[in-house]
C-alpha cells in the first residue's frame, strides 16, 4: 500500500512537471541544482574530493558498459563515436596528468582509459554485428575541431609549457561535449536500454560533481576568478562554462531517467 502511494505521488509530481513550460522546468532545475551545491559545500570539507568522486563515478559507468558487453553480448544503443571521443580526451588528460600532477587522478584516468579502449575494441570487432551505425550520426570532427580551436585561443596561464596548456584546455573542452554523439544516438533510437541509461546517468552525476567544484570555488573566492575576465584572463570562466554546458546537456536525460526509475520502467523512452 505504501509503495503504491509513493508511486502515485511520483506520478502526480512528474505529471505536473510535464504540464509546465520549458522556462519553468529550467528554473526548477537550476534551483534544485543550487540547493544540492549548497548542501555539498557544507557537507564535504575537501572540495577537491568532488573531482575524485567524479572520476570514480565515470569509471563506474564504464564498468556498467563492460558488464553489458560481456553478459548481454550486444553493443546495441552505444555510440562508438562517443567512446572514441572519450578515449581521446582521456588520453590527452593522462599525458597532462603524468607531466603536471602524477597523483590519484593519473591512476583513475589510466584505468578509465584502458576500460574505454576495451569498450571500443568490443564495439568495433567482437560485437560489430549489433552496432547500429545508422543511428550513430554525430561525427567526431563536429566535437574535436571546435574544441581544438578554442584550446588554441583560450588556455590556462601556468608555469607549464604552452603545449601542455593547450592539451589541458583541449581535454576540458572535449570532455564537455564528448557525450553529444551518445545523446544523438539515443535521440535517434528513442528507446534506451537499461545499462546504456545507467551509464549516461553516471556521466550526468559525474559532471554535476565536477561542475559543483568549480561553482564552489567561485563562491569561496567571492567571484575572484570571474573578475580576472576583465583583465583578459578567460580560462577560468571558459572552463566553468564548459562544465555548466555539459551538465545542462545531460540534465534533460537525467530528468527522464529518474522519472522512468521512479515509475518502475525498465526501458527509458526519450521524447520526440
Amino acid at each position: 500500500m505504501g509503495k503504491r502511494r509513493g508511486v502515485s505521488a511520483v506520478n502526480v509530481v512528474f505529471g505536473w512537471l510535464r504540464q509546465q513550460s520549458n522556462k519553468v522546468k529550467i528554473a526548477l532545475g537550476i534551483i534544485i541544482s543550487l540547493i544540492l551545491v549548497v548542501l555539498l559545500k557544507f557537507t564535504v570539507r575537501n572540495h577537491n574530493h568532488f573531482f575524485i568522486a567524479s572520476e570514480l563515478i565515470h569509471a563506474a559507468g564504464i564498468l556498467i558498459l563492460i558488464y553489458k558487453l560481456t553478459r548481454q553480448k550486444t553493443c546495441s544503443g552505444l555510440s562508438l563515436k562517443s567512446q572514441e571521443v572519450t578515449a581521446i580526451f582521456l588520453a590527452v588528460r593522462l599525458i597532462c596528468s603524468i607531466n603536471m600532477e602524477g597523483d590519484i587522478h593519473t591512476v583513475l584516468d589510466f584505468a578509465t582509459l584502458v576500460s574505454t579502449l576495451w569498450v571500443i575494441y568490443m564495439i568495433r570487432y567482437k560485437l560489430k554485428a549489433s552496432y547500429i551505425k545508422s543511428l550513430d550520426t554525430c561525427y567526431n570532427y563536429y566535437v574535436l575541431v571546435p574544441s581544438a580551436i578554442l584550446a588554441l585561443i583560450i588556455n590556462p596561464s601556468t608555469s607549464y609549457s604552452y603545449f601542455h596548456r593547450i592539451l589541458w584546455a583541449f581535454c576540458v573542452y572535449t570532455e564537455s561535449v564528448s557525450v553529444l554523439p551518445q545523446l544523438r544516438l539515443m535521440q535517434n533510437a528513442q528507446i534506451i536500454e537499461p545499462f546504456t541509461a545507467h551509464y549516461v546517468f553516471a556521466l550526468g552525476i559525474a559532471r554535476f560533481l565536477a561542475c559543483a567544484h568549480w561553482i564552489i570555488q567561485v563562491v569561496e573566492t567571492r567571484g575572484h576568478y570571474l573578475w580576472l575576465l576583465g583583465a583578459g584572463y578567460f580560462w577560468f570562466p571558459a572552463a566553468l562554462l564548459a562544465e555548466i554546458v555539459q551538465t545542462f546537456i545531460l540534465a534533460d536525460f537525467c530528468y527522464y531517467y529518474v522519472k522512468s526509475v521512479m515509475e518502475g520502467q525498465l526501458v527509458l523512452k526519450m521524447p520526440v
